[in-house]
């Protein structure tokens, strides 16, 4: 098939007035990756040690590759077109089967949770060989190249999935090196050469969209946990506040985001001259940190409604300060990697989580997630006063 190529051209229109637009298939494809996103967080919960903190690091990685590989094709290609949607539709299925897995995919799992990677990997890859063959040379060598790097990766990922449990953590982590590498490199190939930024031209307000949207799915799994934890509780003053906590945090964090950052992102990719340059960084690679800050606040969420009182254990706190830590980061390293400076609201607020880090014990788990939460708080205050002030800031 990838042999032959597509005779139609499956390529987006560009530059009219719906071009950028997520189709509903696009959202339809982000349901399997709300499962993924419970899943990580759950994976998490149950194990809250070094090795768990590790383990499930590496398994957000890997779903966050599937989806934004995923989200720079249909970037590419018009998910309005059967041949399109049907991919979609397969990769979905994939998906299930991958996020099913993640719960023992350091278990029994291993290999099915590879296996389902490496197909939807290079599935989509050769799909997209075969698509851009007679329509766009650049991209097609581009997935040549991608196509190589990913089945090399893949030699590790089944390795990995055919080892014993304890030794599956080593093989992953090379096969996820391996692919991490790939964009930073231009997916350097002997006798291929490398691709461009110039090459992958990406639709700027597109690729902004798909982010934001996948900002929104791991917020909106932190809700659901809290609300399910808080529907099962016996409903006092003390629980009530926990649970009044932790939503106030969800909203500081999508006001961090989306008042000031995304609609930044989002103006400067599409007016720039390169728009596959800061989709790799500001997309491909920060955006992973935003996931993962959300996660670990939502474990911190469900810890602090199941026990809102006595001293914080170790676990409470590096959920909630450091999740919120990392939350605060990938966003100064966007913001940061878009204006060229990096917002000074956000460094104060990593301030004060050290700080809150040393006496963080001391504290309730409640009084600490209030803590974290009014950091948050004075974050998004502070940026928003900062833009209103300066002038003529479009």
């Amino acid at each position: 098939m990838a042999l032959s190529g597509a005779i139609r051209n499956y390529s987006r229109k560009r530059n009219e007035g719906d071009s950028a637009k997520v189709d509903f298939v696009e959202l339809f494809f982000d349901l399997v990756f709300v499962f993924a996103i419970t899943q990580i967080s759950h994976f998490l919960l149950h194990d809250l040690s070094l090795k768990g903190l590790g383990e499930s690091t590496l398994l957000l990685a890997a779903i966050w590759w599937v989806w934004v590989y995923t989200a720079w094709v249909t970037n590419w290609l018009d998910p309005t077109k059967p041949p399109v949607r049907t991919m979609l539709f397969v990769l979905m299925l994939a998906g299930l089967v991958l996020s099913t897995s993640i719960p023992t995919a350091f278990a029994g799992r291993g290999l099915v949770f590879a296996l389902a990677f490496v197909a939807m990997q290079l599935g989509r890859s050769l799909f997209m060989m075969w698509a851009m063959r007679h329509h766009n040379p650049a991209n097609y060598w581009n997935f040549v190249r991608i196509s190589i790097w990913l089945s090399l990766s893949a030699v590790f990922w089944i390795s990995g999935g055919l080892a014993e449990p304890e030794n599956r953590v080593f093989f992953w982590l090379i096969a996820l090196l391996i692919e991490l590498a790939g964009p930073a490199m231009g997916f350097r190939t002997p006798g291929l050469g490398a691709s461009t930024t110039t090459d992958w031209d990406v639709d700027g307000e597109h690729m902004a969209e798909r982010a934001a949207l996948f900002i929104i799915i791991a917020l909106g799994e932190s809700i659901l946990v809290s609300g399910a934890t808080f529907a099962e509780q016996e409903w006092t003053f003390i629980s009530f506040s926990a649970f009044l906590t932790t939503f106030v945090a969800s909203v500081a964090m999508w006001l961090i985001y989306f008042n000031v950052g995304q609609s930044r992102a989002h103006h400067k990719i599409a007016s720039t001259d390169d728009p596959g340059k800061i989709a790799r960084v500001a997309y491909t690679y920060i955006h992973v940190l935003l996931v993962a800050g959300i996660i670990v606040v939502a474990v911190s969420d469900e810890l602090i409604l199941a026990h809102p009182t006595g001293h914080s254990n170790s676990s409470v706190l590096w959920t909630s300060i450091g999740g919120t830590a990392l939350y605060l980061i990938g966003n100064l390293l966007f913001k940061g990697y878009v204006e060229g400076r990096p917002p000074l609201s956000h460094i104060a607020g990593l301030v004060l989580c050290a700080a809150l880090a040393f006496g963080g014990s001391e504290l309730s788990p409640l009084i600490l997630g209030a803590a974290t939460t009014f950091i948050l708080i004075i974050v998004t205050v502070w940026e928003y006063i900062g833009r209103v002030k300066e002038p003529n800031h479009h």
